[in-house]
């Protein structure tokens, strides 16, 4: 998965067969049946363990239910007359095990909230093989991606799912954790006319009364989470990508959207087979699958690696000729990831939770760097760098966890899908690879995955592998340094008549005392055209490196930690800035702001990089300090008096740039520029319109939104959606807010629809904001909009308090139904705030709701560091910031 849990709150009850789960109706605390002992708040026993799935589904996206006849096969472990296992908010109507020529039945009982169920038996179950036996009906999903899920499209309704984490114990019931592997032979009953499919290909389709039955063969073995079922009248395209010498035969495959998306095909199904071909040659072994659908979903706000059958959000796939560079570079890295999982991660699956950071660091990686083989134009791996940067915002702090951690309950497991995972391990891993050399970490991975295929392994067994292949056990001590510990490091680097000292410790914000530690950190420095690497295993060192010229502390970006240089040694590195390559000027804007969160370099520093990197040809980099000066007036600390200087600095330093590569908002007008100075434009206008405040730009971008809305779709080029509606709704007041809102509800144009509720999420005027709160629970506002508004909403200043207020208000419901990408947003919702006395009242007001709900506990911690925090650097030097803009 990329980018983004079930509530654990005890409950329990005695239920007849017919009856369904009602957490109103059940006692507070259940009683542990005798043979199994307490209810399993993570990790089920070894009692039983499932062999193979048969799953019959009825799935009507019109109705708001579905139906299922489920039949697992499994081993008992021991004669028993209770069993738990996983089903949440199923009625389960009917449950028989069929064991030694035996029919035995049974009641079922779901005794815990995140969908722990237990099965009594009437008589004694005996070891051995049995089947387990359901019906049973549940409801769907209702606009969010949790379980099996349908949402209306243009009038119809379509259905997909998103297991994972634990959720696919809300479409059948099983034992719903990766450790256990199975065969799933599947079938779906479904309207004639509607697509159906699944993780394995279709082989027989029967007419069943009014309706049409798929089914599916047997699937090569699967955990539950990575199981998928998608349901609805889908437009699609199809071909075959080609044999490849690790693939004797041609793969099928598919891509699939909403019908509103028909003509939007054709990108992902021609772009996916040369990554696929990519990914065959590294691995070095054919695609582990005998086909592969792709899946647009309007609500999906990241994707999904379903062995076979990836999902993704509609404008993650689904592009036209007119996508933007974000778009396009957004596809290649999140499919990428997916179809690398389809290896690491599917091929070979974690065997608990705890491991699955080993999943998402590395596909992370794989993302990013078989989407730059597949579009080097496109600069896609600096991203990943510059996620593993902005990760170390997080790590940083004291609340927080070491990649590889330990998961102990339910209301734990979707923490680990954080930033840690994705951007630090993705970075760590990067790290080891480069120090290693690409063939022999290669090696490692190949050799894991010959070992362990289509089974399960553990974080040791992979380092295992690698260890066997690198035959250099220091560097596997580094990984894991790192995995192992939270924290980043920081790197002090000074000149001295024997080269370069150099000395480690653990970065702090200012105000934060935290315990040292140490790290093995593979080093790499550069004076000029000199580079030396070496492993830093103690707390200081001398290197020979010497020379003439700025010292690159961190050179090429691949080193995941911070540098620390004497204030000098900045000013020499800042005036090299407009030509250091993308890696190291990320590494540069994110080490010097670093350095200012600490409280040990000059404000006026930060303002001298960024005019510097505005001349940087990496696009990123050239914006990165305009939009870091964008993160400290969001939290208030550049306002009154200075926000005139602001506006200033803005325009002078991206005004002059936007002017020289010009523009115009009429679409593809810039098509044959290449792809990262059309981001560049699209970043530049987005900073001199909202920031500076050009009036002559957003007049000229309000126009072009306005022709687009009124049905010149010439009008607006994709790449500034957000400008453009961000600029109509400054000039349009009220009226354009409530035209807009109503468009957008109404569209199926999901890049539209986003790209407004961006828009009207960031209006920063206290009448709008209130307007839009006493409109959220209009019928047309699905979940995941109400989400992103709220927190758009919370990112301003005059809309912040209000969107805080109705959050708390209405967590509650805003928390049910969301899943694992909804399970940080709402207890980070308020991380905008910078005042120490506002860090306890929102510790006060949320900590309640996130002990009721047990989910997001450790969001809730960072938050309320990252507030406290900001706080006391504001009380330090905030006086400076002000004054720095000409603030009196």
């Amino acid at each position: 998965m990329k980018k983004l849990l079930a509530a654990v709150a005890l409950a329990a009850l005695s239920i007849s067969l017919s009856a369904p789960f009602s957490a109103a109706a059940a006692p507070a605390t259940p009683a542990a049946a005798p043979d199994v002992g307490p209810i399993p708040l993570g990790i089920l026993s070894d009692a039983a363990t499932p062999t193979a799935y048969r799953i019959d589904l009825t799935v009507l996206p019109d109705n708001p239910r579905f139906t299922g006849h489920a039949e697992i096969d499994a081993t008992v472990k021991t004669a028993t007359r209770s069993l738990y296992l996983h089903g949440r908010d199923l009625t389960v109507t009917r449950v028989v095990a069929k064991a030694g020529g035996r029919t035995i039945p049974a009641n079922y009982a779901q005794v815990e909230e995140s969908g722990v169920a237990r099965l009594d038996f009437a008589s004694a179950l005996p070891a051995g093989k049995v089947t387990l036996v359901f019906d049973y009906d549940a409801p769907f999903g209702d606009s969010a991606a949790t379980g099996l899920y349908r949402v209306k499209v243009a009038d119809q309704y379509y259905a997909w799912t998103q297991f994972q984490s634990i959720d696919a114990r809300a479409a059948f019931p099983g034992f719903d954790q990766p450790g256990y592997k199975t065969p799933f032979t599947v079938s779906l009953t479904t309207k004639p006319g509607h697509v159906a499919l699944s993780n394995a290909p279709e082989v027989k389709v029967t007419k069943v009364g009014d309706l049409v039955r798929h089914d599916f063969e047997a699937t090569k073995p699967l955990p539950t989470y990575l199981v998928a079922f998608v349901v609805g009248p889908f437009a699609t395209a199809a071909n075959s990508i080609a044999p490849t010498p690790e693939r004797a035969t041609p793969l099928p495959s598919r891509i699939l959207g909403t019908q509103p998306y028909k003509d939007k095909l054709d990108f992902a199904l021609e772009n996916t087979a040369p990554i696929i071909t990519l990914l065959e040659r590294y691995f070095g072994t054919a695609f582990p699958f005998p086909k592969l659908d792709q899946i647009g979903s309007p609500v999906m706000p990241g994707a999904m690696e379903n062995a076979g059958a990836d999902i993704y959000g509609d404008t993650i796939l689904l592009l036209d000729k007119g996508a933007s560079t974000d778009q396009k570079k957004n596809f290649g890295m999140v499919v990428a990831h997916e179809l690398s999982h389809q290896w690491f991660g599917d091929l070979v699956t974690p065997a608990w939770w705890d491991d699955i950071w080993l999943n998402e660091s590395f596909a992370n990686w794989m993302g990013y760097r078989i989407g730059d083989e597949w579009r080097p134009d496109l600069k896609i791996w600096a991203g990943a760098l510059d996620e593993g940067f902005a990760a170390m915002n997080v790590d940083a702090l004291k609340a927080g966890r070491p990649i590889h951690q330990p998961i102990k309950t339910n209301g734990e497991i979707d923490s680990a899908f954080d930033q840690v995972t994705y951007g630090k391990g993705g970075h760590v891993v990067s790290m080891i690879a480069a120090y290693l050399g690409d063939e022999r970490f290669r090696d490692g991975v190949r050799l894991h995955l010959k070992r362990y295929a289509y089974g399960s392994a553990t974080t040791d067994q992979f380092f295992g592998s690698l260890a066997e292949a690198a035959h250099d056990p220091r560097v596997l001590e580094s990984l894991k340094s790192f995995v192992d510990q939270q924290g980043v490091p920081v790197v002090r680097v000074e000149r001295t008549a024997g080269g370069l000292s150099v000395s480690q410790k653990r970065y702090a914000l200012l105000g934060t005392e935290l315990p040292q530690q140490q790290w093995i950190i593979p080093l790499c420095l550069r004076i000029g055209e000199t580079r030396d690497c070496s492993l830093l295993d103690k707390p200081s060192t001398t290197i020979a490196l010497k020379g003439p010229g700025a010292i690159i502390p961190n050179a090429g970006g691949t080193g995941y930690y911070r540098f620390s240089l004497p204030e000098a040694e900045w000013q020499a590195l800042i005036a090299t800035a407009a030509s250091l390559p993308s890696g190291e000027a990320s590494a540069l804007t994110d080490s010097l702001w670093a350095g200012y969160r600490a409280g040990e370099v000059a404000p006026s520093l930060l303002l001298e990089a960024a005019r510097a990197m505005a001349g940087n040809d990496y696009s990123v980099a050239a914006v990165e300090g305009g939009e870091r000066l964008v993160g400290l007036r969001l939290r208030g600390q550049i306002a009154g008096s200075a926000l005139p200087g602001y506006r200033a600095f803005m325009a002078a330093t991206y005004g002059p740039k936007l002017a020289a590569i010009g523009f115009d908002p009429r679409a593809g007008l810039y098509e044959q520029d290449n792809a990262d100075r059309q981001k560049l434009r699209a970043d530049l206008v987005s900073l001199v319109a909202g920031e500076a405040e050009d009036k002559a730009l957003r007049a000229q971008l309000a126009k072009a939104a306005a022709g687009w809305l009124g049905g010149d779709k010439a009008a607006l080029d994709q790449a500034f959606f957000g400008a453009g509606l961000a600029a109509y709704l400054a000039e349009g007041g009220d009226a354009a807010l409530a035209s807009l809102f109503e468009r957008a509800m109404a569209t199926d144009d999901t890049l539209f629809r986003d790209s407004a509720i961006g828009a009207m999420g960031a209006i920063d005027r206290a009448a709008g904001g209130r307007w839009l709160l006493d409109h959220l629970n209009d019928k047309a506002v699905r979940a995941s909009d109400r989400v992103n508004l709220l927190v758009s909403l919370a990112q301003q200043p005059e809309t912040r308090d209000m969107a805080y207020d109705w959050t708390v208000a209405n967590y509650d419901a805003l928390s049910a139904g969301n899943g694992i990408f909804s399970v940080s947003r709402l207890p980070g919702l308020p991380g905008r705030y910078c005042s120490v006395e506002k860090a306890a009242a929102v510790e006060a007001a949320l900590r309640p709701l996130i002990v009721k709900q047990q989910r997001g506990a450790l969001t809730l911690d960072r938050t309320v560091e990252q507030i406290h925090s900001c706080g006391v650097l504001q009380a330090k030097r905030g006086a400076e910031i002000h004054a720095m803009f000409g603030g009196k």
